[in-house]
């Protein structure tokens, strides 16, 4: 096989993850202008939270490429090919730039770190680059074990959200905490309906995500349920943010996407849930932080 194009690297990248990045900083961002004084901003720091978050996701994106494919988990892919797997580079290659770019995360969290003096977060970096790299990393990765849903929740949701706010204003308040649980939630979905498009593959390779563990049918349910119950969280917040009620207009982007994944059976339907699962995030993050900024 031709080596990697550029092209190739970039897909490895997966571009379409970003949302999941993007969102929660926004939503702590607009938390954080809640709980700042008037016209009080930190725009440097919200900057460095979301090159975190940005080089965190690309970083685990190849790290699932190379974990993934030198366990020959991804001979039984159904998706795009991965760099390891379909032998477009060498293994050692793509590990060297998942590194790269978890060090680059690093940086960035070392310079927010300073800048906020808030030094016992060095110690949260730490365990978030240890839980990009064990989901499909190590000897016994979580994601092999139904776990990838509980620590994207955390992670990206709970996490990135709430500690976006704290380093700007030190401290969290209810619009980080209900806005991290609602885009971690809207994470898991976008999991699970790409676990639910491997979920055979998954199977023969001994893979065993939630979607493998409790089956199609309670995987779409559960799909169903991640996406909506944010619109709930949005609801609540309309009734104290004028603007809060734009968020309720991603339910265009998130009702289509629960319909497709509950009647779809090829991989090209749930490709494309995925697709909108994604913009949603990035839509509900963005819009409901921006209620919370004006």
């Amino acid at each position: 096989m031709k080596p990697a194009s550029a092209a190739d690297w970039i897909s490895g990248a997966r571009l379409r993850t970003l949302p999941l990045a993007i969102a929660p900083v926004a939503l702590g961002t607009g938390a954080a202008i809640v709980a700042s004084d008037p016209g009080v901003y930190h725009p440097v720091r919200a900057l460095l939270a979301l090159l975190v978050a940005l080089f965190l996701q690309v970083g685990v994106n190849y790290a699932n490429d190379y974990s993934d494919g030198i366990r020959g988990t991804d001979k039984f892919r159904i998706g795009p090919a991965r760099l390891t797997g379909a032998g477009a580079a060498k293994p050692r290659t793509v590990l060297t730039v998942a590194l790269a770019f978890f060090g680059l995360a690093a940086v960035a969290g070392l310079l927010l770190v300073i800048l906020t003096q808030y030094w016992w977060l060095l110690l949260v970096g730490v365990v978030a680059i240890g839980a990009a790299w064990l989901y499909t990393g190590g000897k016994k990765p979580y994601g092999y074990f139904g776990l990838g849903e509980l620590f994207v929740f955390v992670f990206f949701g709970l996490v990135a959200t709430m500690g976006t706010t704290y380093v700007q204003v030190g401290r969290i308040n209810l619009e980080s905490w209900l806005s991290g649980i609602a885009i971690g939630l809207i994470a898991c979905a976008v999991l699970m309906v790409n676990n639910l498009r491997d979920i055979v593959p998954d199977k023969t390779a001994g893979k065993r995500t939630l979607a493998v563990l409790i089956g199609p049918i309670w995987g779409r349910v559960a799909f169903c349920v991640f996406l909506l119950v944010p619109f709930v969280i949005a609801g609540f917040f309309a009734l104290f943010y004028p603007l809060g009620f734009l968020t309720l207009f991603v339910l265009l982007l998130a009702l289509p996407a629960c319909i497709i994944t509950v009647t779809g059976r090829t991989a090209g339907e749930l490709i494309l849930a995925l697709k909108l699962t994604s913009l949603a995030a990035l839509a509900y993050g963005v819009l409901l932080a921006l209620a919370f900024a004006l």
